[in-house]
């Protein structure tokens, strides 16, 4: 169903996509947008081992909404920092992409627990959770990407 990785000599293991997913803080998700554009956003998330899915909250209405009530199809991206490597010009840094599908969360206890997780992920204190919680636990939207293929590579930016 998806094409196999091009330059699969410097294809990560699945292992290292997970840690990737795991440890970085942001990434951008593509969606089919108006006109059938594509339609990226820099999004805050969280992984989830338990179910292997990617977490994102937000506002329930606009552009993102409207796509994904349009068609399910997505993509997400992420990079880690990367590292100098010696002798070598530029730095060897990890991609991971994801391709499924992806979904508003209608379950409001799952909500609000994926949102202290990814709270916690960020190490907000437990007060400002909180307090977040009481002003916006009503109105915050969790979006729930299921992946149908995770792929990362690694590569030298020079």
């Amino acid at each position: 169903m998806f094409r196999p990785m091009r330059r699969y000599k410097q294809q990560l293991p699945d292992n290292d996509c997970i840690q990737v997913l795991k440890n970085e803080m942001r990434g951008v998700l593509a969606v089919i947008g108006d006109d059938d554009y594509p339609y990226t956003i820099p999004l805050s998330f969280y992984y989830s081992e338990d179910d292997n899915k990617i977490y994102f909250h937000g506002a329930g209405k606009g552009h993102k909404i409207d796509a994904i009530k349009k068609c399910n199809k997505a993509s997400f991206c992420v990079l880690n920092n990367g590292v100098k490597v010696p002798d070598k010009i530029g730095l060897d840094f990890k991609s991971v992409v994801v391709l499924g599908r992806i979904k508003i969360l209608e379950d409001r206890e799952k909500t609000i627990d994926i949102c202290k997780k990814l709270s916690k992920k960020f190490n907000y204190g437990k007060e400002y959770i909180e307090d977040e919680l009481r002003k916006f636990a009503n109105v915050v939207t969790v979006l729930e990407l299921t992946p149908e293929q995770i792929t990362g590579k690694l590569v030298n930016e020079s």
